[in-house]
């Protein structure tokens, strides 16, 4: 496809963690010819990350460098102008994210991020999601771990399943990884702020608009053993429900009830609690102001694990769906979830959006709705399994 804009993609936040795992993807994986480029605020650092890659692919010796900052609005309004998506690590988005979204929203150009803030994400979609839809705009937020598994894992599993009737998704995550700095911050800052993101959820469900008849809807779960699974199950109220049942709400082919509840499964009881407890102590620390800022001051959310740590690290998410009384049981899986698996989705997601054949959207989309079967052919191909399970 061609274009009038200077570039294709530009990836901001190049220089940090996350960031640079996703240049580095990019840099091994992005087709020839593809006109990206790096952004950040210091221009010395990132051609530090330039060098970096191009001492494996002297090719990039001349990868652009775009100088930008989420506190500039003009600097982020010519980034925008200059590209047909932008890509950006930049967290957390509750205080860095608004004016690339609206910039972008503006131009017409797409935008990607890592975001598992639900108040955030509303908030963009009352203040943007208008504009978006009027420029062309497609604004796809959680593009990493948050939330592209369960996103994508549910419309593999109901796929699965008997069409034009009620369908009942269950799914649980698990994993041996560490935390991204990045996911913490974000997770702590949000369960800080549940009024506000009361606050925002309501005003994004005024405006709205229902299903077309069809209903939709994330279901808080309890506590309890999983006859299927065999795991203990603890509901996890992250973004990910929320944007499966989006993507419920937004295709047809999830019938027309549909419902979705989310999960961390463990193998014992005794884990379970112990994991109960844990959030529960996180979630009471978090509403008080000098303990969030002692446990956020003990992680630097640019940080992560090395190599080796990341080599060792796993996800799986299982998905249980149930239809017309039929029954499948679905998994995805893939290696450490919060860097290197999640560069390799948000990077797959930005080529994705740019050079596949995908349905025709503007505004706030969900993968699953902006790329679908696309993205989910990429991630397979990539090295991410989803299957069918035979209990």
């Amino acid at each position: 496809m061609t274009s009038p804009r200077e570039l294709d993609l530009v990836l901001l936040g190049a220089t940090g963690f996350t960031g640079g795992l996703t240049a580095d993807y990019l840099a091994e994986h992005a087709p020839a010819g593809l006109r990206w480029a790096i952004a950040g605020r210091d221009r010395t650092r990132l051609e530090a990350v330039r060098d970096r890659l191009a001492a494996d692919r002297p090719a990039l010796a001349d990868l652009p460098l775009v100088v930008a900052d989420s506190s500039d609005p003009d600097s982020l309004a010519e980034l925008a102008g200059a590209t047909r998506a932008v890509v950006t690590t930049v967290g957390p988005y509750q205080q860095h994210g608004e004016p690339l979204v609206a910039a972008c929203a503006a131009a017409g150009t797409d935008y990607l991020d890592l975001t598992g803030e639900p108040e955030f994400v509303d908030e963009m979609y009352v203040a943007h999601h208008g504009t978006a839809v009027a420029s062309g705009a497609r604004l796809v937020h959680a593009c990493g771990f948050d939330s592209i598994p369960h996103d994508l894992g549910a419309l593999f599993t109901v796929a699965q399943l008997p069409s034009g009737v009620p369908i009942t998704v269950r799914g649980v995550v698990r994993s041996n990884a560490t935390f991204s700095g990045g996911t913490l911050h974000s997770a702590v800052n949000a369960m800080g702020r549940a009024r506000e993101s009361r606050k925002a959820a309501a005003a994004r469900r005024r405006l709205e608009s229902r299903a077309g008849g069809r209903s939709s809807r994330a279901v808080a779960g309890k506590p309890h053993r999983d006859p299927v699974l065999g795991y203990w199950l603890l509901p996890l109220p992250t973004i990910d429900p929320a944007v499966v049942a989006r993507s419920g709400a937004a295709l047809p082919g999830y019938g027309p009830d549909f419902r979705y509840s989310h999960y961390v499964g463990t193998k014992t009881l005794r884990f379970a609690v112990g994991g109960a407890v844990g959030v529960g102590g996180l979630v009471l620390a978090a509403q008080v102001p000098p303990l969030r800022r002692v446990i956020l001051g003990r992680v630097d959310q640019g940080s992560g694990p090395n190599q080796e740590r990341r080599d060792r690290s796993w996800f799986t998410a299982d998905f249980v769906g149930e239809a017309a009384g039929e029954q499948v049981h679905t998994r995805v899986s893939g290696g450490d979830p919060g860097y290197t698996e999640t560069a390799k989705m948000l990077a797959e997601s930005a080529l994705c959006l740019l050079l596949d054949d995908n349905p025709r959207t503007s505004g706030q989309v969900t993968t699953a709705q902006a790329m679908g079967e696309n993205l989910l052919f990429r991630l397979r191909r990539a090295g991410m399994r989803f299957e069918v399970v035979s209990d």
